[in-house]
């Protein structure tokens, strides 16, 4: 019998997918079987992104594509329906910040936030859902934070677009449980990619603080966000939807 965890003959989507998070997930998900379509704004990553996938015998593709505008994932959903006919998985995982006391938040920062992390989600599942439900159903990661659920002085754009992740998950995963669509979201605790490690530069006691609270007594490495992506992007969740995972050590039950 066929594991529930088999990818075999699906592809998927990664935005944000040349670098942390995303490629860990993009790992994860080819070793499953899954053909790999990766998306982000520097192709120089976003091609040792693609030749990684390569090795590890699944067909891939890089397409350059810069999220902040609905044209920009209008056109880079396009770009990959063409490229494999089909598009069975999409992970939502691009993302920004902009990592400033919120009196001091620019308008034009607060928009671009929001458009690369939120809006280009909602854009992204909008243009999916067609192709989805024609093919029979599908699966949709859209990557919070552990700002979804918790405040912090410095992340006021961000935890806002990462609260309303997990809000459009609900939401999609409400109107779209009829066309056999599951739609889930992550939420990654602590980790250690080049966001999480310029936020321990920049933010003077977030790394004690992390430490005391997390109950693994570490930051997370991004190849620990594979196993739930390939959970549930297989057929093992076909009864979870609307769910928010913490991937974080223990830190959003700690005290």
């Amino acid at each position: 019998m066929s594991s529930p965890f088999n990818l075999e003959g699906r592809v998927a989507l990664v935005t944000g997918g040349n670098g942390g998070i995303g490629l860990a997930m993009a790992h994860g998900l080819a070793q499953a079987g899954a053909d790999i379509i990766l998306a982000g704004r520097d192709s120089v990553k976003g091609e040792t992104a693609r030749a990684e996938i390569v090795q590890l015998g699944r067909r891939a593709l890089f397409i350059a594509s810069d999220l902040a505008t609905p044209d920009g994932c209008e056109r880079l959903m396009d770009a990959a329906a063409r490229a494999f006919e089909r598009i069975d998985i999409l992970i939502n995982n691009a993302g920004i910040t902009a990592r400033r006391q919120p009196e001091d938040l620019s308008i034009d920062e607060w928009h671009r936030v929001i458009a690369t992390n939120l809006t280009s989600a909602f854009v992204c599942c909008q243009k999916v859902h067609p192709l989805m439900r024609l093919q029979g159903g599908g699966k949709i990661i859209n990557i919070g934070s552990m700002l979804s659920l918790f405040g912090t002085s410095f992340g006021a754009a961000y935890g806002a677009s990462k609260g309303g992740l997990v809000q459009l998950t609900r939401s999609l995963a409400v109107a779209w449980a009829a066309d056999n669509i599951q739609v889930n979201a992550v939420l990654p605790g602590w980790i250690t990619t080049e966001m999480g490690q310029s936020a321990r530069a920049q933010v003077d006691g977030l790394n004690e603080r992390v430490m005391a609270r997390t109950p693994a007594g570490r930051w997370g490495d991004p190849s620990e966000l594979a196993g739930v992506a390939v959970f549930l992007a297989s057929a093992a969740s076909d009864y979870v939807t609307g769910a928010s995972v913490p991937v974080d050590g223990g830190y959003s039950i700690s005290g």
